[in-house]
């Protein structure tokens, strides 16, 4: 009887193991769009429960409506080491998340820039959360990130007037650690939206590098300008255009 138990566990772990990547994978191409309010789409998934360690490739986080540019986020590869023992728990533990020369796109349009947008979004997306029953809470996974780098990533500027247009520049290296490390966690709208924060901040000072006062202009794009927007704009699109001759 002991060794009938002990087979069946073996049997559903392998099951789980086997179908954990097509679930993770399906997770995040269902979850994601609705807090972010723009397609997402994943090419693979690499789990194990062994050794905790994973891999996502070919993610691409696609721009909300009005915006030219093909996508907004583009990474080739994210790294994650997981404390295998929690998978399973209320709480997941993540020891380290590196993407590697993921591709950021910086719109500045008339109502804002496309990295605005999704941040708004997922502001929207955690206050709902945050607002949910206690059941519904308890329901959705906590997270605890140990150490979350993003390296070697490069900025496309661009103008919404352009085109979908865009100059290049390198995206500073951007690192976070110790997220969510009290007993409430974080969860992933709260991770997700504290990464887009670092990569908007990172994306913004790479502009200004670039272009010098049209980064201030692209930064207050990133924030929302009111009422001198047009003119701004203006300016940015003569500042951009000048890149591009080069």
């Amino acid at each position: 009887m002991v060794l009938v138990v002990f087979i069946l566990g073996i049997v559903v772990f392998v099951g789980v193991a086997l179908f954990l990547d097509s679930l993770v994978k399906q997770g995040i191409e269902a979850a994601g769009p609705k807090a972010v309010q723009a397609p997402i789409t994943v090419e693979g998934v690499s789990l194990s429960l062994l050794t905790g360690s994973g891999k996502v490739t070919g993610l691409n986080v696609g721009n909300p409506e009005g915006f030219k540019t093909s996508f907004a986020i583009k990474a080739g590869l994210a790294s994650v080491q997981i404390r295998p023992a929690t998978v399973f728990s209320d709480k997941i533990v993540i020891k380290s998340v590196r993407i590697e020369a993921p591709e950021i796109t910086l719109e500045a349009g008339l109502k804002g820039s496309n990295l605005g947008v999704i941040l708004a979004n997922l502001e929207a997306y955690s206050g709902a959360q945050g607002q949910a029953k206690p059941a519904e809470k308890s329901a959705g996974k906590k997270l605890q990130v140990d150490d979350f780098v993003i390296t070697g990533g490069k900025v496309n500027l661009s103008m919404t007037l352009m085109g979908g247009k865009a100059a290049s520049v390198p995206l500073p290296d951007i690192h976070l650690s110790d997220l969510g490390t009290g007993p409430e966690g974080i969860t992933a709208a709260e991770l997700s939206q504290k990464v887009v924060k670092e990569i908007v901040t990172g994306a913004t000072k790479a502009a200004g590098g670039m272009i010098g006062k049209t980064g201030e202009v692209l930064g207050d794009t990133v924030k929302g300008a009111g009422k001198s927007a047009g003119e701004s704009l203006d300016k940015a699109a003569k500042g951009l255009g000048n890149l591009f001759k080069k």
